[in-house]
């Protein structure tokens, strides 16, 4: 999932589209923050990446399942979701078709 969200972030990303990463950490390790910023680096993630220790933005979603994958459009509408890995090309039209969309 990683390698598509990066490329899709420097493919689209001057057309608008904003990537953010979720992080709701399963071991209490990787609730420190110096253990995100190194694995962010190590990974070459450029778009944004939010620490949600409390798993508040993973319940708001009721998120059961990772990777969970949201687009939300231009007007804050949630619009796809895609559940696990696979299906990067419809992903990618998703992505394209919203882009596309005038407000």
């Amino acid at each position: 999932m990683i390698p598509s969200l990066k490329e899709w972030d420097k493919k689209y990303r001057d057309q608008g589209l904003v990537i953010i990463g979720n992080h709701y950490p399963e071991f209490s390790f990787e609730e420190d923050l110096t253990n995100l910023k190194s694995a962010v680096a190590e990974y070459g993630i450029e778009y944004a990446v939010t620490q949600d220790n409390d798993g508040t933005t993973w319940k708001a979603y009721k998120n059961r399942y990772w990777p969970t994958l949201y687009l939300i459009d231009k007007n804050g509408h949630l619009r796809y979701v895609h559940i696990g890995e696979g299906r990067y090309n419809e992903t990618e039209s998703a992505i394209q078709s919203l882009l596309a969309e005038q407000y």
